[in-house]
């Protein structure tokens, strides 16, 4: 995590400036992969969280064991609900995939500095008014750009809409998380929160009639690698970075999967974003880095949402 006597902005260290580099073009294959992928977005998210919390369990064995021997039911209890808003941001914001593109959706998902400023607001957190600017350009740039999109279509539209609701519930994420981790390790939070991520994900496709098996071998393969590209190696990368690198520079770093994904987008699936996005796009990641860098750790994005 970042330490408060660290400057806000500044160079990471060679080594830590190639991994947050390596980390971003992880998260930046996390909305392309779900695009590209015909399993059902549930079912999706649940392999995800699954096969993360598979793949963190034996490193929890083997350097956390005290303190999983300490663990009481109410941060066990936080950690899990952690856990459930995470699968809640994975379902609406993965099934925004489905209905825009993903230079919107990723545009969109990324307000999430906006909404962990507002809720550390409505907990009676200080925000710097250069954070109320920041906020107000980047709502502007949600605005137009959630207009363009309506003049393409409503199913944009709502695909939209479903992005701004996956942005909101990833602020509470890393909310309630910023609070666990002050008593657990990163290890021992994120298999507790994946493991419930994926226990209510797979209840969500039992509900919603979504087949969690039977996808054809190019399929898995996608959600093999969006599990290792974007949950394991992004998150993994950008929790040891912030070890040495500021918040600030960190989260400033993790706004480059907006052109990241859209690039990618574009060159493997075709989805050429129109001119007419890029205006807002510019509002969004100017207001976003006003935000950012006016906030302390406590409001700012530890982690990416996709």
């Amino acid at each position: 995590m970042a330490q408060r006597g660290r400057a806000a902005v500044g160079r990471p260290p060679t080594a830590d400036l190639g991994l947050l580099t390596l980390a971003v073009v992880g998260i930046s294959t996390s909305a392309p992969l779900i695009a590209a992928t015909t399993a059902p977005v549930l079912a999706i998210a649940a392999w995800r969280c699954l096969l993360a919390a598979v793949a963190t369990g034996p490193v929890v064995a083997w350097r956390q064991r005290a303190e999983i021997g300490r663990l009481s039911p109410r941060i066990t209890t936080y950690a899990a609900v952690s856990g459930l808003t995470l699968a809640a941001h994975f379902a609406f914001w993965m099934t925004s995939l489905r209905f825009t593109s993903v230079a919107s959706s990723t545009a969109l998902v990324a307000t999430q500095p906006v909404w962990a400023a507002l809720i550390a607001r409505r907990s009676g957190r200080d925000v710097p008014r250069r954070a109320w600017l920041g906020i107000g350009i980047a709502l502007l740039g949600a605005f137009v750009l959630t207009g363009v999109d309506y003049s393409v279509s409503g199913r944009a539209l709502f695909g939209d809409g479903l992005a701004l609701v996956g942005a909101l519930l990833a602020a509470a994420y890393v909310t309630i998380g910023e609070q666990v981790r002050r008593e657990l390790s990163t290890a021992t939070y994120t298999l507790i929160a994946y493991s419930a991520s994926a226990v209510a994900l797979f209840i969500g496709c039992l509900l919603a009639g979504s087949a969690i098996s039977g996808y054809s071998s190019s399929d898995w393969w996608k959600i093999i690698a969006l599990t290792a590209a974007a949950q394991l190696l992004g998150h993994t990368l950008i929790s040891r970075v912030l070890r040495t690198t500021s918040a600030t520079v960190t989260s400033l770093a993790i706004l480059f999967e907006m052109p990241g994904a859209t690039l990618v987008a574009a060159i493997w699936l075709g989805q050429v974003p129109s001119i007419a996005i890029w205006p807002a796009v510019a509002l969004l990641f100017a207001g976003l880095s006003l935000v950012i860098a006016s906030g302390d750790r406590e409001t700012l994005l530890e982690s990416p949402p996709g």
